[in-house]
């Protein structure tokens, strides 16, 4: 019998084969994903008009790919002689598995640098593009670890380049926020890291036991057991969340899949906490992760033993059972499940904390149109305020394929022409003299008639047109400019809206001010309306307000009265002008409330400086009531309604020629 001094380097060689055999299956199954990652890339990089660079380097990274595909098909020498401990193993096998081993870190390597180039594709993070191409660069990252678990030079010389990359890029662009990310790139890095060394480190552990047991016919059965309780963990964790012990997103599609493949009638239930932020930010991650841990565990004691049960991520979970093994109706389960969750927590105050349901038991062609539906009842139940439940009916249906359609037809309705501006009129305090214009972009859907604004606003986002989308209002708006100049109303102004959504996301203030450069036009004749919810990330658009208002465009803040902006974010918005909200508006009259916030908002304007716009004046009483109050300008239905540009020009050409004040922008009425 072998000494354990002179077994080691034995089993060592052992190891470091087994190693090898490892990664060049893993590599070979990697090498898929690496391949169709990288064509879409490609087709990202050709669709923002950088075909070329996204050619070579595709080409680079398909040109790599086969290179590290021939290693993990060449012959070695070390995997294929039989293991039997000779010298033969010993003296040859050695050598060329670590000839090998050291063949696969170099290929990785040089895969890892041709995806160091990627910035190349989106301006160094700095295009549109740039979260599908972090995405990737994470997502491809990471899998590389998941898969790399045999031997950790290898991942680590494929993650190390891109990601350097990534943080490098981001530290260029410079920024706050930029910084922060770079530095969390860095993180994950060192966390990638050490997850590869830590794994790397459990699975020569697993083939130290796996040899020895084979070497010892006296350890074979120990050996046996640890193996297939290691394997046993290892689909426990693929499967299972950490936290909680209920089924992970890729656990729950599996349970899920197996039920729609059964042919039985299925229910599925997305449920998500309300308020669980507030606690995350009062009481800290740690008390977070103990109410998530209570609520799985309410829900679990909850609900029927058929029923599986699932945290999806953060705090959303899921439950899909059979319906026929079930005789509670879902209304009744989610009902009870909110009413569960919401008992008392001992560690914070429980009014914090509320769930809400979204229920989808019809027939579905896939998990994904199930889960589709399911999420469209979650909203519609958060809509409705906490401790809401909501089933997949047909006007939810209905919703649905509205938003599908819409997202569908809006490329080409934008193509075609389809979309239309109209313009409304904003008076000042007569009530008859037009102070200025405010464009409101409106669609005919050709299935489903109007659009909402909201509606396509949302739509344009989703389908990756919100660019498109404020182009196509700024050149109609600055079309109603020019016309207004060429009647002669230089001062009369036109207002447009952009949302919270474009000002975050595109570079408003160069769009808007190219524009006005290239047609003549001064930044006096433009106004932009932004809703108060752009105000609550004021960091992420300061500069944007800045570079427009600084060029002379006015800044007016809508929706004023019902959202979170403050004294502070009026002044950081550069805000020349507020406009109170139409709930506040409507039935002022009759609502001696509604009286006293808006004089306070007027009271507040006047002390600022600010200009104040009455929305929703809908009756004459509440036209007389604004009146009497001192409201310098108003806006409703009641004083004129939103008309197409040629009936607004007719509507103003109309207007007495001798009543100079009614064709003028009145700033100061």
């Amino acid at each position: 019998m072998r000494s354990r001094s002179s077994t080691e380097p034995h089993l060592d060689r052992l190891i470091r084969r087994d190693q090898l055999d490892a990664v060049r299956g893993s590599v070979q199954q990697a090498l898929p994903v690496n391949a169709l990652l990288g064509l879409a890339s490609f087709l990202v990089a050709l669709h923002s008009g950088h075909g070329a660079a996204g050619a070579l380097w595709f080409s680079a990274s398909t040109l790599v790919n086969g290179l590290r595909f021939g290693l993990c098909r060449a012959r070695c020498e070390g995997l294929a002689i039989a293991a039997d401990g000779g010298t033969v193993f010993g003296e040859v096998a050695s050598r060329s598995v670590d000839r090998h081993l050291r063949l696969a870190c170099l290929a990785a390597l040089l895969s890892g640098s041709v995806w160091a180039f990627l910035p190349i594709l989106c301006g160094g993070y700095t295009a549109p593009q740039t979260l599908f191409y972090l995405t990737i660069t994470c997502g491809i990252t990471a899998g590389a670890v998941t898969h790399g678990i045999a031997y950790a030079r290898i991942p680590i010389c494929f993650i190390t380049p891109p990601l350097l990359s990534v943080a490098g890029c981001l530290l260029a662009v410079g920024g706050f926020d930029r910084t922060c990310l770079a530095a969390t790139v860095l993180l994950y890095l060192a966390a990638l890291i050490r997850s590869a060394i830590a794994t790397e480190r459990g699975f020569r552990e697993t083939s130290r036991l796996k040899n020895e047991a084979t070497a010892l016919a006296e350890a074979r059965k120990a050996a046996h057991a640890s193996a297939s309780a290691l394997a046993e963990e290892m689909r426990e964790r693929a499967t299972h969340d950490g936290l909680t012990g209920l089924l992970n997103r890729a656990g729950f599609v599996q349970r899920a899949e197996e039920r729609l493949a059964s042919g039985a009638p299925v229910c599925l239930m997305l449920l998500d906490l309300d308020g669980f932020k507030s606690v995350n930010d009062v009481y800290g991650h740690t008390t977070g992760d103990r109410v998530l841990v209570e609520v799985a565990r309410r829900i679990r004691a909850a609900v029927p033993m058929e029923c599986d049960a699932a945290r999806l991520g953060g705090d959303e979970f899921a439950l899909v059972y059979d319906t026929t093994r079930v005789i509670e109706s879902p209304s009744a389960l989610a009902d009870r499940l909110i009413r569960t969750v919401a008992e008392p927590f001992e560690s914070f105050d429980t009014r914090r904390l509320g769930m809400s349901i979204g229920i989808c038991q019809r027939p579905a062609d896939s998990l994904t149109h199930l889960l589709s539906c399911a999420d469209e009842a979650l909203y519609a139940a958060k809509h409705s305020g906490r401790n809401h439940f909501r089933l997949f009916d047909e006007g939810l249906r209905t919703r649905l394929e509205v938003r599908r359609d819409c997202e569908r037809d809006l490329s080409q309705a934008l193509a075609e022409g389809a979309l239309e501006m109209w313009f409304q009129p904003i008076f000042g305090r007569d009530g008859c003299s037009v102070a200025n214009l405010e464009a409101l972009v409106r669609w005919r859907h050709p299935v489903h008639g109007w659009v909402p604004p909201a509606d396509l606003i949302a739509a344009a986002a989703m389908a990756g047109l919100t660019e498109s989308l404020l182009r196509f209002i700024l050149e109609q708006t600055c079309g109603m400019l020019c016309a207004l100049r060429d009647r002669g109303l230089h001062d009369l102004s036109v207002a447009m809206n952009v949302s919270p959504r474009e000002m975050a996301q595109i570079a408003v203030d160069e769009i808007v001010l190219g524009r006005l450069r290239v047609l003549g036009l001064p930044a006096t004749a433009l106004e932009i309306e932004i809703t108060e919810e752009t105000a609550l990330d004021i960091e992420a658009v300061q500069g944007k307000l800045l570079a427009l208002s600084r060029a002379g465009i006015r800044m007016a803040l809508d929706d004023f009265g019902t959202g979170y902006s403050s004294l502070a974010s009026l002044r950081q918005l550069r805000a020349g002008r507020v406009k109170i909200d139409r709930s506040l508006v409507t039935g002022l009259t009759e609502a001696e409330d509604k009286r006293g916030l808006v004089q306070a908002v007027l009271g507040l304007g006047r002390a600022l400086g600010l200009e104040v716009v009455a929305e929703g004046v809908e009756t004459a009483d509440d036209l007389a009531t604004l009146q009497s109050m001192g409201c310098p300008f108003m806006q409703g239905y009641h004083l004129g309604r939103p008309q197409p540009a040629e009936d607004i020009l007719r509507f103003l050409d109309a207007r007495p020629g001798a009543d100079v004040q009614t064709r003028l922008h009145l700033r100061g009425a």
